[in-house]
């Protein structure tokens, strides 16, 4: 394969802000395709992102059918994920569908099924895998510096930070708020890290509180609290096969100075390391406690701040590296699937009041 030929199905900001500039960057990618429930959209993405020729499509399946396109991008609602990735793989596409896999777990277990069957490619976008931060950190854990890792934490908190555009709020639409939005990325970066996606037991609370203020202060200007009908805040303990332990926050609005999104904090019997302050390591050794800071910046002079590939473009370059070398994604099916299940369980444990057990 000389060129991989990209369809864009879903052209709104995830599409325009990720995806199709870091699609654009690389020399074998040539985005052939595009649909949008929006037409306008549709064609104003294709006159700044499409290869010379590139086609707006009047529906997914025309898209589909078009055998010029090799892999598709599937950034729609949630609850259509699955549908479209589906559809996708059975008309011979490799996918990459935005995160969360899937509205449901039974959905991305699907998903799961289909690739294997089909065999084609499908990998979720998590991001904040490819971080600087991210990559050191799990180089160091699967190196063993920090030994058997009991107790993490995934962090997704935001003080005032509501999405109020689209359809974040709807929750036939997205199955959830912030746990969905963005715990979603905590979460799998911990158990990424981790390397660890085998839960036993989740035990999981969701809030309706600051939801319901009027006029409430928000980075994106006051929300409607009769169309907030999703969590603006959740929590869990999930207790793993092995014994350890991970908590899970993740809050759209919540009354807290200590906000942080898409960082772990991981304690192992060897050492610690937390994405508080940059990222820190900390441990123990000639009977004295120790912390270091690791600094990721390539600035060595003035006027020059070194060259520094974004957590977006290496995520979009190594899926592009796994099509064209037939090998896996970094983010396989599979682990986002795990993912996607412990989040259900989350929301059904807070719905029953009870703790939700696997097998």
């Amino acid at each position: 394969m000389q060129k991989v030929r990209v369809g864009m199905i879903g052209c709104g900001g995830i599409a325009t802000g990720k995806h199709l500039p870091s699609l654009n960057k690389i020399d074998k990618v040539e985005v052939v395709a595009f649909f949008d429930i929006s037409e306008e959209r549709a064609k104003e993405a294709r006159d700044q992102f499409g290869a010379p020729g590139a086609k707006v499509y009047a529906s997914i399946q025309a898209l589909l059918a078009d055998e010029a396109v090799d892999v598709v991008h599937v950034c729609t609602p949630n609850d259509t994920h699955a549908e479209i990735s589906i559809a996708a793989l059975e008309a011979g596409k490799h996918v990459m569908c935005e995160k969360p896999m899937a509205k449901t777990s039974a959905d991305a277990r699907r998903m799961v099924e289909v690739a294997k069957r089909i065999g084609k490619k499908l990998t979720i976008g998590y991001n904040n895998r490819f971080r600087a931060d991210s990559q050191y950190l799990k180089k160091i854990v699967d190196e063993g510096d920090l030994g058997e890792i009991y107790f993490a934490k995934a962090h997704a908190v935001r003080r005032r930070g509501v999405p109020t555009w689209g359809v974040f709020l709807d929750e036939e639409k997205q199955g959830g708020g912030p746990l969905i939005d963005i715990g979603t990325h905590a979460l799998d970066l911990t158990l990424w890290l981790m390397n660890n996606y085998e839960p036993r037991v989740v035990l999981g609370t969701a809030y309706h509180k600051l939801s319901r203020k009027e006029n409430a202060a928000n980075s994106w200007g006051p929300w409607d609290p009769a169309k907030f009908t999703v969590e603006d805040s959740a929590f869990a303990m999930i207790v793993m096969k092995n014994g350890a332990t991970v908590m899970v926050e993740a809050s759209w609005a919540l009354n807290t100075l200590d906000a942080k999104e898409a960082k772990s904090t991981l304690c192992g019997t060897e050492g610690g390391a937390d994405m508080q302050d940059g990222l820190r390591i900390n441990g123990e050794k000639h009977s004295r406690l120790y912390v270091n800071q690791l600094q990721f910046e390539a600035k060595g002079a003035d006027f020059y701040a070194g060259k520094k590939e974004s957590m977006q473009d290496k995520e979009i370059r190594l899926w592009i590296d796994a099509v064209l070398n037939d090998t896996q994604p970094v983010v396989t099916p599979e682990q986002a699937c795990v993912v996607s299940e412990i989040l259900e369980a989350i929301y059904e444990s807070n719905r029953t009041g009870k703790a939700v057990y696997f097998d």
